[in-house]
């Protein structure tokens, strides 16, 4: 191995791990091999990535929509944990989805964020959504240049049963991402589960094999320490940072998952189901172990973020979706301030000052997570730009306010350069009910998909940035 001809695709090796490497200059020369994109550019670029952040349950819009437009806008209290990256965000007003203009509830809405389509009433587990995701349409085109086609995260497990009021099954709230239009795909909510697919062998993961519970550091080092030798000073620094950042969020998934444990071992319902199992449960997958207590889960979120911002620095894939929570979703907020209560429950806010000032609060805590992942992103250096740079990154609802389950004015965060074709720093007022689809059109030709016809767009979404 030369250390001015290192292959994007070196990998680091130990039993049941292989660790993918974030850029670096020793792999400059060969860096076309990591993909073509052709909207990003010259073969030397980094390639662009997809990011989508929902946020369940909406947004209280008179908080949300900033003052002023074009670069002279001001951010409100609601945005205002973006104000470090100012420059780097486009806040996109007054798009929506008319598929999502049917049906009362959240469903309908959840299901058309990323097809642009209208779901299929039922109660049953036979789910169509009416069209495959962006993020999907994005991972058939990319998907193959990477180790995962695409990750897909969140926090809490599938809900089930049948939303009454309205007739819908649960399901549809518990997923935005479909690789066909009758497909969704599971989320992933462990971090730990999650974490081990990007580093840790299909055959390790699954059976439980020798060395899962050794730092996946500690198994490469052989192979570091002879990658380390073959590099200049820059890049040994680089991987040290890369390798500090692994080991930090392992030991945070560790740290959370003893947390979790012993706070849970206190409560009577899960110490009757590890009695009645006499075994340990998973804190993660049960939702029997899921508590409305307001139990804080700004830990859990922003594992999970870490980990998609890992898996984009090494090129483990550059297709990802989260979701914050389900639709109707009871997590409890109350350890942001005492009686906060729920997402769901205060986006129902029937005009009361006391619900609405709740709901803001709970609107603001969403977008500082977002502001994490950005910086987690903007920290990691590619050349002379950033994986934020390289990356586009959709933030938002697929309803503004939850009190009317309004599909109008969506709350919308677009992130990043997308490699230098997205100009950030702007606030974007389009005409009432501009169709959201011209935004799937705009990204899905970033990563180099080009849609025939998608859903109800007319076009791409104008002024994003020059796409050449």
């Amino acid at each position: 191995m030369n250390a001015s001809r290192l292959s994007r695709r070196t990998l680091l090796k130990g039993l049941g791990v292989s660790m993918a490497l974030p850029w670096l200059e020793a792999m400059r020369p060969l860096h076309s091999l990591a993909g073509i994109t052709p909207v990003a550019g010259t073969a030397s670029k980094p390639p662009v990535r997809f990011a989508a952040l929902y946020m369940a349950n909406g947004a209280l819009m008179e908080q949300w929509t900033p003052a002023g437009e074009g670069r002279e806008f001001e951010l409100t209290p609601t945005l205002s944990p973006l104000a470090g990256f100012k420059d780097d965000v486009l806040v996109l007003s007054n798009l929506w989805h008319r598929a999502a203009n049917t049906g009362d509830g959240h469903y309908v809405k959840t299901g058309a964020w990323l097809t642009g389509t209208t779901i299929t009433r039922t109660t049953g587990s036979n789910l169509c959504a009416g069209n495959i995701s962006i993020d999907q349409a994005m991972a058939q085109r990319v998907g193959n240049l990477t180790p995962l086609p695409s990750l897909e995260l969140g926090i809490e497990p599938v809900s089930t049963g049948v939303d009454v009021n309205v007739g819908f099954t649960r399901l549809y709230g518990a997923h935005i991402s479909y690789s066909t239009p009758t497909t969704p795909l599971a989320k992933e909510i462990n971090p730990k589960l999650a974490f081990d697919r990007l580093f840790r062998s299909r055959a390790s993961t699954r059976t439980g094999g020798l060395g899962d519970d050794r730092s996946v550091l500690d198994l490469v080092s052989e192979d570091a320490r002879r990658l380390q030798r073959q590099l200049g000073h820059a890049d040994q620094q680089k991987l040290n940072e890369y390798f500090e950042s692994v080991r930090a969020v392992e030991r945070r998934i560790e740290f959370d998952r003893q947390r979790k444990v012993a706070e849970n071992m206190e409560d009577p319902l899960v110490r009757k189901e590890i009695d009645r199992l006499g075994r340990a449960v998973d804190f993660y997958h049960d939702p029997a172990q899921v508590s409305e207590r307001g139990d804080n889960h700004s830990e859990q979120v922003r594992l999970m973020l870490d980990i998609m911002a890992l898996a984009f620095w090494t090129d483990s894939t550059r297709v990802s979706t989260f979701m914050f929570g389900n639709s109707v979703s009871g997590r409890n907020f109350s350890f942001l301030e005492a009686g906060l209560g729920s997402h769901h429950e205060n986006s129902h806010h029937e005009r009361k000052d006391e619900k609405k000032a709740k709901y803001r609060r709970i609107n603001e805590w969403h977008v500082a997570q977002c502001a994490y992942f950005l910086e987690k992103l903007k920290g990691y250096k590619e050349g002379a730009s950033t994986v934020l740079d390289n990356s586009m990154v959709l933030f938002g609802a697929g309803m503004s306010d939850g009190n009317a389950h309004s599909p109008h004015n969506l709350p919308l965060i677009l992130a990043g350069r997308g490699g230098g074709t997205l100009n950030p720093g702007r606030h974007l007022r389009y005409e009432k009910d501009h169709p959201m689809a011209n935004l799937h059109v705009s990204l899905l030709k970033r990563m180099g998909v080009q849609p025939q016809q998608w859903a109800d767009a007319t076009g791409e979404l104008a002024d994003l940035g020059d796409l050449t």
